[in-house]
């Protein structure tokens, strides 16, 4: 097998991009987000995008732009939190 096939995913509160993206076997992270990138530019949905966060996983497990994802991988980019999850269940439950 030559090439693989992964997905970039990004969700927003309202709305998840997904961009399908072929490459080499030996593609790094990096060069899948810039591919999914040139896909989102293309189709005007790039501009909401963190594409330089070092906040990435496959499937929920970090990862870094050098990695090597596999075939059927799912990269997914990571936004910054608003609130601590933390701190505001600990407001909800003093408020009760």
């Amino acid at each position: 097998m030559s090439h693989k096939h992964c997905t970039v995913a990004f969700a927003l509160p309202d709305r998840q991009f997904l961009w399908p993206v072929e490459l080499p076997v030996e593609a790094s992270v990096a060069q899948l987000l810039e591919r999914a990138r040139q896909q989102a530019a293309a189709c005007g949905e790039d501009g909401q995008v963190p594409w330089d966060t070092q906040s990435l996983g496959i499937f929920g497990e970090p990862c870094r732009r050098e990695d090597i994802p596999r075939d059927g991988d799912r990269v997914e980019i990571y936004r910054a939190l608003i609130n601590d999850p933390r701190a505001s269940r600990r407001a909800r439950v003093r408020g009760r």
